[in-house]
């Protein structure tokens, strides 16, 4: 069996060692050629999980043709806002029938796609996409810590191919239909953590980014039930496990880079010095803007996307922000 992973960054790079364990041959297509010569002469991604090491059944190129030929999965691992561009360039080399998992989080500015709409159409045949999510970092999976993770498709045959190739002692997977719900809190939940952060660098305690943790799996919830998901997902490992540990922990470049605002940084010079890309900030617009697409009340989204692409006073919309929760519990989910 041989397995492509689109994608040479953290989480591409864990997941193809994950597939290696299963698959004969594992080929990672990537940007450049400094992750290529690192992973074909030393084994070792030198931009992205140095210290791992990758077996020897994974290899990289940066040609889609030698990437996807005759590939039997692909498995892609690109930031969401390169997703599309990729897509174009590898759609002439994925065969029609060639199961997809998305592991790209985030919402197309303009479309409102989620990444499974996006690769849609981009290739055709949602029947043949899937999608995974989950409380993971790539940092502890390739470390061989305890894990979990939920895959998503509409075609369960496709959920369970997945799963067997990325499946281990290790790295428990389940499997679910809902997509859209899978999707939405993957997304949302990274805006969520850049706030977080940002309240955590400010100094705000343990109560508070709970408070702002609790909100927030309110407003993803709203989110899932306003664009079709279903809300349960919400409380799964895409939503309410994968929500905690991006908001808490050192791995999550959105808890990080939240931190980094309030200590006067910026998105691009915290991008620019950790060479990864903070999806919630993007995040934070596409959302936004889908939110009112919907008639959602989306306050923390808005918040972020005030601070971020607005020019906002970062003190005034956080402050207000606080104040400003809602004496109703639950509200915006009526049948």
């Amino acid at each position: 069996m041989i397995v492509t992973v689109v994608g040479s960054g953290s989480w591409g790079t864990a997941i193809a060692g994950q597939a290696a364990a299963h698959a004969d041959e594992v080929r990672v297509w990537s940007f450049g050629g400094e992750a290529v010569e690192g992973i074909n002469t030393r084994h070792r991604n030198p931009i992205y999980l140095t210290d791992y090491v990758l077996p020897e059944n994974v290899w990289a190129t940066d040609s889609f043709a030698e990437a996807l030929e005759g590939t039997d999965g692909v498995i892609l691992g690109v930031p969401s806002a390169f997703l599309r561009s990729v897509l174009e360039g590898a759609a002439p080399h994925i065969a029609p029938d060639v199961p997809v998992l998305t592991l790209t989080k985030g919402i197309e500015q303009g479309t409102g796609y989620l990444m499974s709409e996006l690769v849609e159409d981009c290739i055709g045949n949602a029947d043949r996409i899937a999608v995974l999510a989950g409380p993971n970092h790539a940092e502890e999976v390739c470390r061989g810590s305890l894990s979990a993770a939920v895959i998503a498709a509409q075609d369960a045959r496709v959920a369970e191919f997945f799963k067997s190739v990325l499946l281990s002692d290790h790295f428990r997977i389940y499997v679910g239909s809902d997509l859209v719900g899978v999707e939405m809190c993957s997304a949302v939940k990274n805006v969520i953590a850049i706030v977080c952060g940002y309240l955590a660098g400010m100094g705000y305690g343990d109560n508070t980014l709970a408070l702002v943790m609790t909100r927030g799996i309110a407003e993803i919830s709203r989110l899932v039930h306003a664009r079709g998901g279903q809300a349960l997902t919400c409380m799964g490992l895409a939503g309410m496990g994968d929500l905690v540990v991006t908001c808490t922990s050192r791995h999550s470049r959105n808890r990080t880079f939240g931190e980094a605002l309030a200590n006067g940084g910026t998105l691009e010079e915290y991008q620019a010095r950790t060479h990864m890309v903070v999806e919630g900030a993007q995040a934070a617009k596409s959302v936004a803007e889908l939110a009112r697409t919907l008639g959602v009340d989306a306050p923390i989204t808005f918040a972020l996307e005030a601070v971020l692409w607005r020019g906002v006073s970062k003190d005034a919309v956080f402050n207000e922000l606080i104040e400003r929760f809602p004496t109703e519990e639950f509200y915006g989910m009526d049948d």
